[in-house]
C-alpha cells in the first residue's frame, strides 16, 4: 500500500508551521500500520497535542476514542 516515493515527495511539502515537523510524520505510522479514520486521528493528535492546542487537541483525542467506541459495539452488535 504504501511508496516510499510518495512520502518522499509528501514529506517535502510542508504545509503549516515548522511544529508539524516530526522525526516520523504521523501519516506514515497510519498508513503503514492500516488505520482506520478514528485511529489515524488519535495518533495524529496525540503526537502534536503539545505543540499546538494542548487541552483543545486532548478533547479531540478522546472524542475519536468515543467514535471508534462507538464503532466496534456496533460491528460486535452484528
Amino acid at each position: 500500500m504504501t511508496n516510499k516515493s510518495f512520502f518522499e515527495e509528501a514529506d517535502k511539502k510542508q504545509i503549516g508551521g515548522d511544529h508539524y515537523k516530526l522525526k516520523i510524520q504521523p501519516y506514515h505510522f497510519i498508513m503503514e500500520n492500516r488505520l482506520n479514520f478514528f485511529q489515524g486521528n488519535v495518533i495524529k493528535y496525540v503526537v502534536r497535542y503539545l505543540k499546538k492546542d494542548q487541552i483543545k487537541d486532548l478533547n479531540k483525542i478522546i472524542h475519536y476514542c468515543e467514535l471508534e467506541i462507538d464503532r466496534l459495539r456496533k460491528e460486535w452488535d452484528k
